[in-house]
């Protein structure tokens, strides 16, 4: 009887279905709603989530919580400790620190937002072109692929952006963006050569459906999500570059605030007065973080082997 009684569990066991399968009466879920429905119940998507949505709006509207200006300092409280109403203390140049360290948040993300955008789309522009028509242009993009590959990125940025007198953000895009799309293009290429050989694509193929009702119907939403992913981690990536381009003094220059810029100000002075290091440095962290830990949550949620 107990024997009976155990098979007929495993049996029961055997035919539930699975975590995130439709059940009896039930419509099937996407890959995409399927995705959010894990994404909602990962706690280190939630937290990396709410996190960046803090740092967005604090880099639209940083007047919310700090009510200072950036520039405005005082020489005569250079270097000064934490004091009412300042809590992070003054830089060499008597400027507030918290305030900066909140304004900064403006010209990090905004770098790496521009440049993960200008970089996801123009490599996977190139690079699902490539893998879905192959040929002579398929080699190219991947030689030319590989020469920009082959250029450090620290070097490289020392030798294009020494040479630009411009305190905006948007050379330092341009620089990221040229040397972020191979890797991005070739992510694409792989996933649209591996979309366009599913069996849908072939039956559509057959049907009649011309080149772009394929790729752009067919292959593209199936093959996007490896280039969301990377892009999502590259984003904190490329937050990071910034950062270390303008503490070699070639990335943002003053009068923008940057978290690398004042990193760059700081790290002489780091004995005498640690606290203009610290707090710059761990929103820098932090920021980072958040976004390599939401590419993390993302990929678990978009491929079903790691589940």
């Amino acid at each position: 009887m107990d024997l009976a009684l155990d098979e007929a569990e495993s049996l029961e066991k055997a035919l539930d279905p699975p975590p995130g399968a439709a059940g009896p009466g039930e419509k099937a879920r996407s890959l995409w709603s399927d995705a959010w429905h894990q994404l909602r119940r990962n706690p280190v998507f939630v937290f990396s989530g709410l996190l960046i949505l803090f740092l967005v709006v604090i880099a639209i509207w940083p007047q919310l919580i700090a009510s200072g200006d950036p520039l405005r300092c005082d020489l005569s409280k250079s270097q000064g400790g934490s004091a009412p109403g300042h809590p992070f203390g003054y830089d060499t140049q008597g400027c507030d620190v918290y305030t900066r360290t909140v304004y900064g948040a403006r010209a990090s993300i905004t770098v790496g937002v521009c440049a993960t955008l200008g970089a996801a789309l123009l490599g996977s522009a190139l690079g699902g072109l490539a893998g879905f028509f192959g040929g002579w242009g398929d080699a190219l993009l991947s030689r030319v692929a590989d020469i920009f590959f082959g250029i450090p990125v620290i070097l490289g940025g020392l030798v294009f952006l020494s040479v630009v007198t411009s305190t905006t953000v948007w050379p330092v895009v341009g620089f990221i963006v040229l040397l972020g799309w191979p890797q991005l293009a070739r992510i694409a290429r792989g996933s649209v050569i591996t979309a366009k050989q599913n069996d849908y694509v072939q039956a559509a193929r057959a049907l009649g459906a011309g080149n772009g009702r394929m790729l752009l119907r067919h292959v593209a939403p199936n093959a996007v999500a490896p280039v969301i992913v990377v892009a999502t981690i590259a984003l904190g990536t490329y937050i990071a570059l910034e950062a270390t381009l303008s503490f070699l003094g070639v990335g943002l220059r003053p009068p923008t605030v940057s978290w690398g810029i004042d990193i760059s100000n700081a790290a002489s002075q780091i004995r005498n007065a640690p606290h203009m290091l610290l707090y710059p440095a761990g929103a820098l962290s932090l920021t980072v973080l958040a976004f390599i830990m939401l590419g993390d949550a993302v990929r678990d949620a978009l491929d079903p082997k790691l589940r």
